[in-house]
């Protein structure tokens, strides 16, 4: 065999798990343990954001009016939440938190200064205050 189908033949057997583009919002997957509701691919909804864990968390615990903790790469809710929910609460996020209010793209990142925190574009370098979570 030559080198080209044995590394074809590599990308098929360790074919990477929920990849995502340039940005993509993950639909978030998970399944209820009695009145818990548990967000098995968390860690991934966050890297895919290129925001923290924990503050997507401390968003959704007060959108969804639960408490909530990162075990691993879960998130575990103490309410049976339809993902539906979570998933608009996701995008809430991203349309605040993550995507530029001038230009739209995502290519930002969170400062604080002076006890604020900004929204600051490496795009078209749009700085926008933003309440804090």
């Amino acid at each position: 065999m030559d080198y080209e189908t044995l590394l074809d033949e590599a990308y098929q057997t360790v074919k990477p798990v929920d990849v995502c583009e340039r940005f993509e919002i993950i639909k978030v997957s998970g399944h209820h343990e009695g009145i818990r509701t548990i967000i098995s691919n968390f860690s991934q909804v966050a890297a895919c954001m290129r925001r923290p864990a924990a503050h997507i968390m401390k968003f959704l615990s007060k959108e969804l009016a639960s408490s909530a903790e990162i075990s691993r790469d879960r998130l575990l809710l103490s309410r049976k939440l339809a993902s539906k929910d979570i998933n608009a609460k996701i995008e809430k996020y991203a349309n605040s938190f993550v995507l530029c209010k001038a230009c739209k793209k995502p290519d930002t990142e969170l400062m604080d200064e002076a006890n604020k925190t900004f929204l600051k574009c490496l795009a078209c370098g749009n700085k926008q205050e933003i309440h804090k979570i």
